[in-house]
C-alpha cells in the first residue's frame, strides 16, 4: 500500500522515506487519506513541511515587492494560454511549465488554486477525430487524398465539446501534477453555486478542505450545462458578480476564498493604454481604480469569452474585495516558463493592480522625463550647459553643512551593517566636496566643445556635403553603491554631454543622494531642464530597471564586480559599460629603482585598498629574490599590515612561505596582496594576459626599452610606467570625473569621461541629389574630398 502512496504523486517522502507511514485507503484522484495527511503534516522534521506564510487577509498588497508574502494564490489560465494556435487541442509545453511553477509554489507552503479553460478546445479536438473516424471506410477509400482533407466537418457546439473534453483535461492535469508529488482535484461550478447560499457554503467548505489537505483545486465553469450569463448586476459590489466567463469566475473565487493574489494569464504582456500592437500602445506597469478612462480596449482574444475589458473589470472587482491582481502573458516562450514564479517573487511582470498610488512618478514616467529633458539639454548652447555645472559646483560648497548632515544620518544608520571599506566609500567630508567642485569645473570647461563637434567633413559631390558630428547617447542608467559623491560627478558628465540620466543609488546612501539630487535639479532649473536628471526612489529592483530597453540606451554600473556581473546578466537588450573586476598588476623589473618601488607599491595597495584600481598582484623578477630591494618591499607590506599570499612559483622558492594563493584571479579589495615570481618582462605580460582583468597594469623599471615593450604589448585599458595604479581615475586623468572604468573593448575604455558618453550622427546637405545621377550613365561623379573641419570658439 505504501507504493500506492508514492504513486499518487504525494511524494514529500521520496527524499526521506518514512517506513512507519501506513495507509489503508487511497482516495479518488490518487490522494492519501486525509487523516494520514494530517499525521504527516504534523511531523515537523519532514523537509516538505514549511512554516505557513503569515498573511492577514482584508487588504490588497500596495507594492509588487510584497507579493512574495502571498500565501493563497489563484492562477487563471485563459483559453489563449491553454489552447494551441489552431484552437484545436492543448498547448502541452505551456501547460507543463505552468504546472511546474504552480507545484514549486505549492511545495513552498503556499495554497495554490487553478481556474482553467481548455475543456472546449480539448473536446473539439476529440470530437473532430471521432467525426473523421466515423466516416465509412468506403467513403474514405473512394475519396482522393485532397477530398479527404477537405471533408466537411459540422460546426461543433461548445457545450458538447466541453462535455467531451473535461475528463481528458483533468486527466492531463492530474498526470502532470503527479510528477511533482502533488494531488489535484476537479471542481465544476456555475453561477448558481455562488448565488445559492447553501451551495456557496458547500463550495467554500470543499475548497478549504482540499487546501487543508495540500491538494490543488482545479476550478472551471461547467460549460456543458452553464446557462447564459445574467446581464443584470455584474460588478455592482463585492458580493455580486455573475460567473459568465473564467475571468469573472477567478475573481469571484479569489474573493470568496480570501486569496492574497490572483494571477490572470493571457496572450498579451498585460494591460496597455491602447490596443496591443498599435503604434503608441504602452504597457501599464501599475493600474489603479479610476484609471479606466485612460485605457482604450481592443477586441477579444482569438479564443475565450472575455476580452481585456472583462479582465480589468474582474480584476478591479477582486481588488475591491482585498485580493491583489496581476495580468501577464502566459504564452511567450521566453517568459512563460517562469512568469508565475517571477510574479510571486515581486518582479516587474505584467500589470499590477494596486489601490495605493505612489507619491511620485513611476520609473517609466521618470524615464520619459529623462528622455525629453535630455533632448532639451542637448539643444542648449555649450555655455548654458557649462553654466549649469558651475552652479552645481557652487552649490556643493555653499550647501556643505546640509550635505554633511544628511551624510551623517547615512553613516549612523550604516554603522555596524557595512564593512569598514564600504563605510569609507559612504563618507563625505569637506575635502571631498571641495575636490568634487574642482572636478565639476573641469567638466564644465571641457563641455564647451563636446556636443555637436564636427569630426569629419566630406564633399560627396558638387553641392553635396557630409558631416559626422557628436551627439548624446540618449538616456543613461547609472547604478552605484555606497558612494554618494558619484551622483554629482555622473550628473555633471551627463549634463555636459547632453544625456538624460536615471540614477539608482544604494539604500545606504539614501539621505545623501536625496540632497545631492535636489541640488542637481536646482542647478538644472536655471535653464529649464530640471527633469533631465532623475533619481529612482521607488521600490524598483535593479533587475526590473534593466528590462526598460525602450527607455534606456546605456547602463553604467559603478560598484563591486558582482554588481557588474548581475547587471550584465539582467540587462535585456541594453548595452552595459563596466569593468568585470579590478585585478591590477605591478611588475617590478630587474632594473627597477630601489627608491621608487616601495613608494609605488605602498600607494597602489595601501592608499585605498577597496578601490577597483588598487594593486592586487605584485610580479617580481626572479633576480630580485633575496635582495635588499625585495626585503624592503616585504618589510613595508608588514608595517602596513598587508596579508601576503604566495603564487605557486613564489611559494616554490621559500622554505616557510605565506599561505599559497587559492586563485591568481582574485580581487581582494582589502589589505591583501598576491606576490608571484616571473622570469622576464614577457613572462610578466603573459601572466597579466592570463590572469588579469584588463583594468590597470604597471611596470617599474629604469630600462626605457623594456618599459616601452611592456606599454605596447600589455592589452589593458590603462598601462603605466613607474606610476601608481591609483592614477587610473577620471579626475586624475583630467577628465573632471568619470562615470566608471570600462574594461570592455567598445568605444570607450579606461576611465570614461565626457567623450565616452557621446556617439555620432551623419548630416548630409544636398540640392535635389538622387542616387541614379551617379550610375554608370549618370550625369554626376562621386568626389569624396576631405574638407577642413571648422574650429569652434570655446572662449
Amino acid at each position: 500500500m505504501l507504493s500506492q502512496v508514492y504513486r499518487c504523486g504525494f511524494q514529500p517522502f521520496n527524499q526521506h522515506r518514512l517506513p512507519w507511514v501506513k495507509c489503508t485507503t487511497v482516495i479518488r484522484s490518487h490522494c492519501i487519506q486525509p487523516s494520514v495527511i494530517r499525521h504527516v503534516r504534523s511531523w515537523s522534521n519532514i523537509p516538505f513541511i514549511t512554516v505557513p506564510l503569515s498573511r492577514t487577509h482584508g487588504k490588497s498588497f500596495a507594492h509588487r515587492s510584497e507579493l512574495k508574502h502571498a500565501k493563497r494564490i489563484v492562477v487563471k489560465l485563459g483559453s489563449a494560454v491553454v489552447t494551441r494556435g489552431d484552437e484545436c487541442g492543448l498547448a502541452l509545453g505551456r501547460l507543463a511549465s505552468i504546472v511546474e511553477q504552480v507545484s514549486v509554489l505549492q511545495n513552498q507552503g503556499r495554497e495554490m488554486m487553478l481556474v482553467t479553460s481548455g475543456a472546449v478546445a480539448f473536446g473539439k479536438q476529440r470530437l473532430r477525430h471521432e467525426i473523421l473516424l466515423s466516416q465509412s471506410v468506403r467513403q474514405a477509400l473512394h475519396s482522393g487524398q485532397n477530398q479527404l482533407k477537405e471533408m466537411a466537418i459540422p460546426v461543433l457546439e461548445a457545450r458538447a465539446c466541453a462535455a467531451a473534453g473535461q475528463s481528458g483535461l483533468m486527466a492531463l492535469y492530474e498526470a502532470m501534477f503527479t510528477q511533482y508529488s502533488i494531488c489535484a482535484a476537479q471542481i465544476l461550478v456555475t453561477n448558481l453555486d455562488f448565488h445559492d447560499e447553501q451551495k456557496r457554503r458547500n463550495l467554500n467548505g470543499t475548497l478549504h478542505e482540499l487546501l487543508r489537505m495540500n491538494i490543488v483545486p482545479i476550478v472551471n465553469t461547467n460549460d456543458a450545462v452553464v446557462p447564459p450569463a445574467e446581464p443584470n448586476s455584474d460588478l455592482q459590489g463585492v458580493n455580486v458578480i455573475s460567473v459568465k466567463d473564467n475571468d469573472s469566475l477567478a475573481a469571484r473565487l479569489a474573493v470568496e476564498m480570501k486569496t492574497d493574489l490572483l494571477i490572470v494569464l493571457s496572450d498579451v504582456e498585460g494591460l496597455f493604454d491602447s490596443p496591443p500592437g498599435s503604434d503608441d500602445a504602452k504597457l501599464i506597469d501599475i493600474f489603479y481604480p479610476g484609471d479606466q478612462q485612460s485605457v482604450t480596449f481592443g477586441t477579444k482574444s482569438r479564443v475565450g469569452m472575455g476580452g481585456m475589458e472583462a479582465k480589468v473589470k474582474a480584476a478591479l472587482w477582486a481588488l475591491q474585495g482585498g485580493t491583489s491582481v496581476v495580468i501577464a502573458n502566459g504564452t511567450h516562450p521566453k517568459v512563460s516558463g517562469h512568469v508565475i514564479t517571477d510574479i510571486v517573487e515581486g518582479k516587474k511582470v505584467g500589470t499590477f493592480f494596486s489601490e495605493v498610488k505612489p507619491a511620485g512618478p513611476t520609473v517609466e514616467q521618470q524615464g520619459e522625463m529623462a528622455r525629453s529633458g535630455g533632448r532639451m539639454l542637448a539643444t542648449l548652447e555649450p555655455e548654458q550647459r557649462a553654466e549649469i555645472i558651475h552652479h552645481l559646483a557652487d552649490l556643493l560648497t555653499d550647501q556643505r553643512d546640509e550635505i554633511l548632515l544628511a551624510n551623517k544620518k547615512d553613516l549612523e544608520e550604516a554603522e555596524g551593517r557595512l564593512a569598514a571599506p564600504l563605510l569609507k566609500r559612504l563618507s563625505l567630508s569637506t575635502s571631498k566636496l571641495n575636490s568634487l567642485a574642482i572636478g565639476l569645473r573641469q567638466i564644465a570647461a571641457s563641455s564647451q566643445d563636446s556636443v555637436g563637434r564636427v569630426l569629419r567633413r566630406t564633399r560627396i559631390a558638387k553641392n553635396l556635403e557630409l558631416e559626422q558630428v557628436t551627439v548624446p547617447i540618449g538616456v543613461l542608467l547609472v547604478i552605484f553603491e555606497s558612494r554618494p559623491d558619484c551622483l554629482p560627478q555622473v550628473a555633471a558628465l551627463a549634463i555636459a554631454s547632453g544625456n538624460g540620466l536615471l540614477l539608482k543609488g544604494g539604500k545606504e546612501a539614501a539621505h545623501s543622494n536625496r540632497i545631492l539630487h535636489l541640488l542637481t535639479q536646482e542647478a538644472l532649473s536655471i535653464h529649464g531642464v530640471k527633469e533631465a536628471v532623475q533619481l529612482v526612489n521607488t521600490r524598483e529592483e535593479v533587475e526590473d530597471l534593466c528590462r526598460l530597453d525602450k527607455m534606456i540606451d546605456l547602463i553604467i554600473p559603478r560598484g563591486s564586480s558582482q554588481l557588474v556581473r548581475d547587471i550584465q546578466k539582467a540587462a535585456k537588450g541594453i548595452p552595459v559599460m563596466g569593468h568585470s573586476e579590478g585585478i591590477c598588476h605591478m611588475y617590478v623589473d630587474s632594473e627597477a629603482s630601489v627608491d621608487k618601488v616601495t613608494r609605488l607599491v605602498r600607494d597602489s595597495k595601501c592608499e585605498y585598498p577597496a578601490a577597483c584600481n588598487a594593486l592586487e598582484t605584485l610580479l617580481i623578477h626572479r633576480d630580485l629574490l633575496r635582495t635588499p630591494l625585495f626585503d624592503q618591499i616585504i618589510d613595508m607590506l608588514r608595517v602596513e599590515q598587508v596579508k601576503i599570499h604566495a603564487g605557486p612559483k613564489f611559494a616554490s622558492y621559500l622554505t616557510f612561505s605565506p599561505s599559497e594563493v587559492k586563485s591568481l584571479r582574485t580581487e581582494y579589495g582589502d589589505l591583501e596582496l598576491c606576490i608571484e615570481v616571473v622570469d622576464n618582462v614577457q613572462d610578466a605580460i603573459d601572466h597579466i594576459h592570463k590572469y588579469g582583468s584588463s583594468h590597470t597594469d604597471v611596470i617599474v623599471t629604469e630600462d626605457e626599452n623594456t618599459a616601452e615593450f611592456f606599454l605596447q604589448h600589455v592589452d589593458s585599458a590603462c598601462v603605466f610606467w613607474n606610476a601608481s595604479t591609483r592614477f587610473s581615475d577620471g579626475y586624475r586623468f583630467g577628465l573632471g570625473a568619470e562615470v566608471g572604468i570600462s574594461t570592455s573593448r567598445i568605444h570607450a575604455r579606461g576611465p570614461v569621461g565626457l567623450e565616452g558618453l557621446l556617439t555620432t550622427k551623419w548630416l548630409l546637405r544636398g540640392k535635389d541629389h538622387v542616387v541614379s545621377d551617379f550610375s554608370e550613365h549618370g550625369s554626376l561623379k562621386y568626389l569624396h574630398e576631405n574638407l577642413p573641419i571648422p574650429q569652434r570658439n570655446t572662449n
